[in-house]
């Protein structure tokens, strides 16, 4: 296994610019805005803050886990940040790492959330024309769009490079394969 120290500093980064943005923006929500105390402010049309404790997970699934998926969900989400930290040290590609560490940013920031609140933090609610999205937060967002960003990626590294693996090496064919 080959350690990619670049990589490492650059999702390490990502991670934190993630966590930190994610935090602040919560804790200024809760107590310079207070939007507990008001529950939802038209900011502009189209986007709302409205206060919404999340004690399920992406999307409110799973919700019925009571008292005990605050830690469930907890220990499942750093399990998965252990792994993309793993992914980020091995990857030699900045675009992953970089990708791959948002992602762990704000799972980290829902951890937290989980494990001082009890429930996530979100606040961040759009909608249109009828049309509402779930209320959402800057560790979600960043999450969803990196997610989407490694799926655009794989998909165009698979075209560009039909004949390679995701680590660069080509792809041995039997003598059967055609």
């Amino acid at each position: 296994m080959r350690l990619h120290y670049r990589s490492l500093a650059v999702g390490l980064f990502c991670a934190a610019i993630v966590f930190l943005v994610d935090q602040i923006s919560k804790y200024w929500i809760l107590f310079d805005f207070r939007l507990p105390e008001k529950g939802s402010v038209a900011i502009c049309p189209g986007l709302n803050f409205t206060m919404v404790w999340n004690h399920a997970i992406t999307f409110g699934m799973f919700g019925g886990a009571g008292a005990a998926g605050r830690i469930i969900f907890s220990v499942i989400s750093l399990a998965i940040v252990a792994g993309l930290l793993t992914w980020i040290a091995r990857t030699p590609r900045l675009l992953i790492a970089g990708l791959a560490g948002a992602i762990t940013g704000g799972a980290v920031g829902n951890v937290l959330d989980r494990l001082r609140y009890g429930a996530v933090v979100d606040f961040i609610h759009a909608h249109a024309f009828g049309w509402s999205w779930y209320v959402f937060n800057i560790a979600d967002a960043a999450i969803v769009c990196s997610v989407a960003g490694l799926i655009v990626d794989s998909l165009y590294r698979e075209r560009q490079h039909p004949s390679q693996q995701g680590d660069g090496r080509p792809v041995e064919r039997s003598a059967g394969d055609k």
